[in-house]
């Protein structure tokens, strides 16, 4: 994918006509398992408090820059405040059974002049974990990142998190390192383990992620008959 200039240095390959994509539309993205709609404070906050009240513990709190909060109250002021920046854009994923937000992801570091976006701040309840809708969820914000002509969709997480790391691979997202002592959040350091997908890696990505989540894929348990894991292990350009 290199080549040399006029001088004789190696260079990267050319995107003749780039044109940035548009930041992404505030507007509900609809899946068989759930939809995936801008968080509105009034529609989400007590349905999302209620399901993260749930859990028998805070560790999904843990590895989040915010939280956990004792009330409504508090959880309603939290979301009030993120939702005046501009990035990130906090999302509902609400369940297509039952018509409840049970968690939040968000777009972030949305730079369109490089092609380049995030998915962050996920904080899937014990309602919605393990779940189709779940999986069905960032697929849905992936599509519409590459739908939209990005070129780069990024997870990152704290390089302890060893389950959102595991979540990345099996998304289909390879591992491309750790910056160390990149943050301090709640007291304490944070090394980042950062994880991608790219544009070319999409056409496979999307097939392995419409067979994953085709309803025959699913016994009458709900059981997965193909993990989705399996059918991104190929995608994959490095582990970690």
């Amino acid at each position: 994918m290199t080549r040399l200039n006029h001088l004789g240095q190696p260079i990267s390959f050319a995107v003749p006509n780039w044109t940035p994509p548009p930041v992404p539309p505030r507007e509900p993205l609809i899946g068989r398992y759930c939809r995936v709609e801008p968080l509105e404070i009034e529609r989400h906050a007590a349905d999302l408090y209620a399901a993260y009240s749930t859990a028998d513990d805070d560790r999904n709190w843990t590895y989040l820059a915010d939280g956990p909060f004792d009330s409504l109250a508090s959880y309603t002021e939290w979301l009030q405040r993120v939702s005046l920046v501009i990035d990130p854009v906090f999302h509902a994923v609400v369940d297509a059974r039952t018509d409840q937000a049970v968690g939040v992801a968000a777009y972030l570091r949305i730079t369109p002049s490089a092609g380049s976006i995030e998915v962050g701040h996920i904080n899937f309840s014990p309602l919605l974990q393990r779940t189709a809708a779940a999986t069905e969820a960032i697929y849905l914000m992936m599509r519409r990142a590459f739908e939209l002509g990005y070129r780069r969709f990024e997870w990152k997480c704290d390089a302890l998190n060893a389950k959102s790391r595991t979540a990345a691979q099996r998304l289909g997202l390879s591992y491309e390192g750790v910056f160390r002592q990149a943050l301090i959040y709640k007291g304490r350091n944070r090394d980042t383990a950062w994880y991608a997908a790219i544009d070319a890696e999409w056409p496979e990505l999307q097939a392995a992620f419409e067979t994953w989540l085709d309803p025959a894929n699913f016994d009458a348990h709900g059981q997965q008959r193909t993990r989705l894991s399996d059918l991104t292990a190929g995608i994959l350009k490095q582990r970690g």
